[in-house]
């Protein structure tokens, strides 16, 4: 028995023009009825979507969200369950990496961002991406040991990105988590932090075990938790690495996917849903 689904956002949840469509909205109201966590798993901050919590009513402090791709689990209201910062140490690793590739460095520290010039030429649209952000402009040497940094990313239009990508050294994905969150946004997280790591906390928390959690995404930072729950939901238009992982493939974000894999496999005794054209 499901009970718990965690659901990315970008790709997953929302449609191509960032909504939720009504008939996401109705079966996943029907899933809390039933006692069924809905955790939102997402890069974003919490500030960055609770619009998103407010839409679907949960807001409460027994409702939870895994942001920062795993790098902290809280309740909705704020309480935090487990939090994995980088250290300084790292920051300024990325940093260099980043100006050798000539990519553009935005570091998360909470609801602000620190940008950094590392490619002038190739300014970051990631103001555009996360637009619930305070951005800050900052030279890597006013950064100090007792500021928290949540990840590093860099965002690019995507033909760019994909270059440069294919000249990070492999010991850099030995000592980062480094995957693409949207394509046009790469993200670089400690090791070991992940949307697995943090399902795996909160699970621990509400005694939900692996095989009663559900997951559903689409790109490469959703491949942990699609793997570690027990019952992994690629959408139609994830990646082919995302699908060969899953479980099963659902439609796409476009096509109502998310509540067509909870319908089939959380309600598929529920008539009255399969009324509503699910």
């Amino acid at each position: 028995m499901i009970k718990l689904i965690a659901i990315d956002l970008d790709g997953t949840l929302l449609t191509d023009a960032k909504t939720i469509s009504d008939t996401n909205k109705k079966i996943l109201a029907a899933a809390k009825s039933r006692g069924v966590k809905i955790v939102i798993c997402t890069g974003r901050p919490l500030i960055a979507i609770k619009e998103y919590l407010a839409e679907l009513n949960l807001l409460d402090a027994n409702d939870y969200s895994i942001t920062f791709n795993g790098g902290l689990i809280q309740t909705n209201t704020g309480e935090i369950l487990g939090k994995s910062a980088m250290p300084l140490e790292d920051v300024k690793h990325i940093y260099q990496l980043l100006m050798n590739l000539e990519l553009p460095t935005d570091v998360l520290s909470d609801a602000l961002c620190f940008q950094l010039a590392t490619a002038v030429e190739h300014p970051s649209i990631y103001p555009r991406l996360n637009k619930a952000l305070t951005f800050v402009p900052k030279t890597i040497d006013a950064l100090t040991e007792d500021m928290l940094y949540n990840k590093v990313v860099a965002a690019i239009d995507v033909e760019y990105l994909d270059q440069k990508i294919a000249l990070i050294p492999e010991e850099e994905y030995e000592r980062f988590e480094i995957f693409k969150t949207r394509p046009n946004l790469l993200e670089f997280m400690p090791k070991g932090v992940t949307k697995a790591f943090g399902l795996s906390v909160l699970g621990e928390h509400l005694g939900i075990a692996t095989h009663e959690m559900m997951a559903l995404g689409d790109e490469a930072n959703d491949l942990s938790m699609i793997t570690y729950a027990g019952m992994g939901v690629a959408m139609e238009n994830a990646t082919d690495g995302v699908k060969s992982a899953a479980n099963f493939v659902t439609r796409t974000n476009q096509a109502d996917g998310v509540a067509h894999a909870i319908q089939k496999f959380v309600f598929d005794d529920l008539k009255e849903l399969n009324e509503g054209g699910i």
